[in-house]
């Protein structure tokens, strides 16, 4: 015992410039000296203070030290890259754990291109990377994003022969996600051996971050017939994406009941991840029970229940939350103002709206972007103020672009100011509109007003640049699927016994008294060929369907891409009392709530 402690003070009793201890005892002397000194850092004073004591030792030798340097000195929330690198360029030899902390450091600055540069620098210097290396610059390069040098670096990852390992995998998988090559993206996926949940979280993120919700959906399904059944957060916040865009209420709901099951307390990006689902599906209800529970409420959490509230046409009492977030001493943002203004225009409270963005300029600072006047724009215009919206056009600050203009001809085409509606049509022509959406409005409002001529001349303009006008469509959620359908639908499954319940439905209607508008069909026919044009709605048959396929009294919920037109309007107020359900209906812009025969918007959309 006596010896042992001898050999253990020898350091002290030797000259520094001749230490007799071995290359493991001086390890295990650095180790005891370092470590404890770079845990004790919180800020770059301290760790300074620690680097002096360790140069003081003369344990920066000591390759140990020098690598825990770095690491505390790159990755620490306190640290600074520029003194990281200071300390790494005085190593004589470097090694790869070196280099993968200094690319972990540059990635975490948001600096994606310092650690390409440090990754070339690594090969230059004949350092061999391992599989550490390779996940933090694959989301260097996903972050540029740069696929380029991402396919590039594959290529090293297949010489090396780490193309199996799972956390390189799971990082192409992602790179190739974000960087929009999402065949590649599925190709890495499936030649994998082994998955793990992580896998098919980046899967699903990278469909997700393309938009393709439904395929989404579709992967969870593959992932829980493969036995995955604990999801991980990242993949339900996807999923919760995936059906809000889709209107998937159902399915939103699952995802909810799984977190409360096996999540304990959730953070308040998942919480605000729900209540934008329950909103955007239609159950405002669910969605402000939500939010008023939040423990914490933070900017993005009242973003989303303004602008959810806006939706849904409850105007006033999304300007009473705001002022709700203002006593809590939130500071909005421009992004908050967008969801308040919208509110303002969804209800039609249009001094509300004029006052909203004065008060954003005078007191708060916030300098009005394009997106506000936009909102603007709106807002006057539903209202059927088109002249005072044309003169906010020409007033702005800034060049408007094809959002406002394509905002000032809708208006013009509600309210049948054609004028207006030319005047918006030619600016967007000249900004070389690619949507097919806009010659279709110019060519129905000159349809509305009979002028055949003018039609065919749009309509020619339009083919003659190759655009093609995207279909109407409708979505509605039955037994936890979605089920699609066109306007005079005749290819789903089904398409026999819903014409034939459509037919039920009409048959009813008349007493009633319902008539087809026909002056929704935009085309030189006659008046037959009008009502059954009508009565081929995509939302008219997406009720059908539903009628078939659910019970009686349970609601209907239906997500459509263009807006409603009058006519579904009208038929949709009738069926809700006829068939006694509640019907809600998502369009591009707001929801529409149908019960007892009336709607929720009052008329007003």
């Amino acid at each position: 015992m006596i010896r042992t402690s001898v050999l253990h003070q020898t350091h002290v009793l030797v000259s520094r410039e001749d230490p007799p201890q071995s290359p493991e005892l001086s390890f295990k002397l650095g180790e005891k000296e370092c470590v404890p000194l770079l845990k004790k850092c919180s800020n770059m004073e301290e760790f300074k203070q620690a680097h002096a004591r360790i140069l003081k030792l003369g344990l920066f030798g000591d390759s140990f030290c020098a690598s825990n340097l770095v690491a505390a000195c790159a990755l620490s929330d306190w640290g600074s890259m520029d003194y990281a690198c200071s300390i790494f360029r005085q190593i004589d030899e470097p090694g790869s754990f070196e280099f993968n902390t200094m690319m972990r450091g540059h990635v975490k600055d948001m600096n994606t291109e310092e650690a390409l540069i440090t990754y070339k620098e690594m090969a230059e210097r004949g350092v061999k990377p391992d599989n550490f290396t390779y996940p933090t610059l694959l989301k260097a390069c996903a972050r540029l994003p740069a696929v380029e040098e991402g396919m590039q670096v594959h290529a090293h990852i297949l010489k090396l022969g780490l193309e199996n390992d799972v956390f390189v995998q799971n990082s192409l998988i992602s790179m190739y996600g974000k960087c929009g090559e999402i065949g590649v993206c599925c190709a890495v996926f499936e030649q994998m051996n082994e998955r793990s949940v992580a896998s098919w979280s980046a899967l699903i993120t990278a469909h997700a971050s393309l938009g393709m919700w439904s395929d989404c959906l579709r992967l969870l399904g593959d992932m829980s017939n493969e036995g995955y059944w604990r999801a991980e957060e990242s993949i339900l916040v996807s999923v919760l994406s995936a059906c809000t865009h889709l209107g998937a209420l159902d399915l939103g709901r699952s995802v909810h009941g799984f977190l409360l099951r096996n999540v304990s307390g959730l953070n308040v990006i998942v919480e605000t991840s729900l209540i934008e689902m329950y909103l955007k599906c239609g159950s405002l209800y669910k969605g402000m029970c939500l939010f008023q529970k939040m423990a914490k409420k933070n900017k993005l959490s009242y973003s989303v229940m303004i602008s959810g509230l806006a939706m849904h046409g409850y105007g006033r009492e999304g300007l009473r939350i705001f002022t709700e977030m203002l006593e809590q001493g939130l500071e909005p943002d421009d992004v908050v103002y967008v969801g308040v203004l919208n509110a303002c225009s969804h209800a039609g409270l249009v001094q509300e709206g004029l006052q909203c963005f004065n008060r954003m300029k005078l007191e708060h600072g916030i300098e009005p972007t394009i997106q506000h006047y936009g909102c603007m724009v709106d807002l006057m215009g539903r209202a059927g103020k088109i002249d005072e919206a044309l003169e906010l056009i020409k007033s702005m600050p800034m060049e408007p672009n094809d959002v406002l203009w394509r905002s000032l001809l809708s208006a013009s085409k509600v309210h049948n100011n054609l004028q207006a509606g030319e005047i918006a049509a030619k600016q967007l022509f000249k900004l070389d509109s690619q949507k097919a959406s806009d010659y279709v409005v110019l060519s129905n409002m000159y349809a509305q007003a009979q002028r055949w001529e003018d039609v065919a001349r749009t309509r020619t303009n339009m083919f003659s640049k190759g655009l093609s006008q995207r279909p109407g469509f409708s979505l509605v959620e039955v037994k936890r699927k979605m089920h699609r359908f066109v306007s005079q639908d005749a290819g789903h499954p089904q398409s026999e016994s819903v014409y034939e319940m459509l037919y039920q439905m009409e048959w009813q209607l008349k007493f009633e008294g319902y008539s087809p508008d026909t002056t929704q069909v935009l085309c030189d026919v006659d008046e037959e060929e009008k009502k059954q044009r009508l009565s081929g709605h995509s939302q008219k048959l997406a009720i059908a369907y539903a009628l078939i396929h659910t019970s009686q009294g349970s609601p209907i919920r239906i997500v459509r891409n263009l807006r409603m037109c009058n006519d579904c309007h009208s038929y949709t107020k009738l069926i809700s009392i006829i068939f006694d359900r509640e019907i809600t209906v998502r369009d591009r812009h707001r929801f529409h709530h149908f019960k007892d025969g009336a709607c929720s918007c009052r008329d007003y959309w």
